[in-house]
């Protein structure tokens, strides 16, 4: 279980995240919704400890996050919501580099790349630097680094973008197939089809403000007779009118 308490996020006089109040179960794909700069890609670095908190606190499984650090991180996989990192590496040393972190034994490691590498149609290419790849390679290599040590928690950032439509459905069935474990996958996405097809839950965020936690279904619920995408831009979004032909 993770639990965000009262969380915020100033930058100076910009709240990027204010007074958040969440539970993620066990078990469970979790997707943020929001506009860009909503406030999904903070709550994703809070969790992963890339930056702190103003106020509040973060647990997972009744462990204070600022307290026990170290121990939580090597409970997460975190793919970023870019994947141009560590582009002087080869795929394989990144991946290997992952491993040693993560304190995978060396068998393991290596048949968690064989089979990670060949599903996502790279193990070809594998001994190439990762700035030679494309947006779309670099993102199966992320992606494959997360997964290699197979924690608990998936934090997953956008996670589809750029990937083929091969590689993007054999993720979404490992989500899937983790969550159905036990574990708890978190993600963020502002493609509304995507969240529909894997979310038990979804959390939209406004502006650094929940504004609403729940089932697809239970958001549906609230408005009747208005398709997914209507209720989201009512809630999230601008809705502009424009009417074609008109002077302005």
């Amino acid at each position: 279980m993770i639990q965000f308490d009262h969380i915020s996020k100033q930058y100076g006089d910009f709240t990027a995240l204010k007074d958040l109040n969440l539970t993620l179960e066990n078990g469970e794909i979790f997707g943020l919704i929001g506009h860009n700069g909503a406030g999904k890609t903070t709550t994703i670095s809070l969790l992963t400890s890339i930056i702190e908190p103003t106020n509040g606190s973060i647990l997972v499984d009744g462990l204070e996050l600022s307290q026990h650090r170290d121990e939580i991180k090597k409970q997460i996989a975190y793919v970023p919501d870019s994947p141009d990192i560590f582009l002087n590496l080869t795929a394989r040393e990144y991946w290997n580099f992952l491993a040693t972190i993560y304190g995978v034994d060396h068998e393991t490691a290596k048949e968690r790349i064989d089979s990670l590498s060949l599903l996502f149609d790279i193990k070809e290419r594998q001994y190439e630097t990762i700035d030679s790849y494309s947006h779309g390679m670099r993102q199966k290599t992320i992606i494959i680094g997360a997964l290699i040590p197979n924690p608990d928690i998936w934090v997953l950032d956008e996670p589809l973008t750029g990937l083929d439509p091969q590689a993007s459905f054999d993720l979404k069935e490992m989500m899937k197939e983790h969550a159905q474990k036990g574990n708890t996958v978190l993600f963020s996405t502002h493609v509304l089809s995507v969240a529909e097809q894997l979310c038990d839950r979804i959390g939209i965020l406004r502006k650094g403000e929940i504004i609403f936690v729940g089932t697809l279904d239970e958001l549906k619920n609230q408005y009747p007779n208005k398709d997914l995408e209507t209720i989201y831009l009512e809630l999230a979004g601008r809705q502009t009118e424009v009417k074609v032909g008109e002077d302005e």
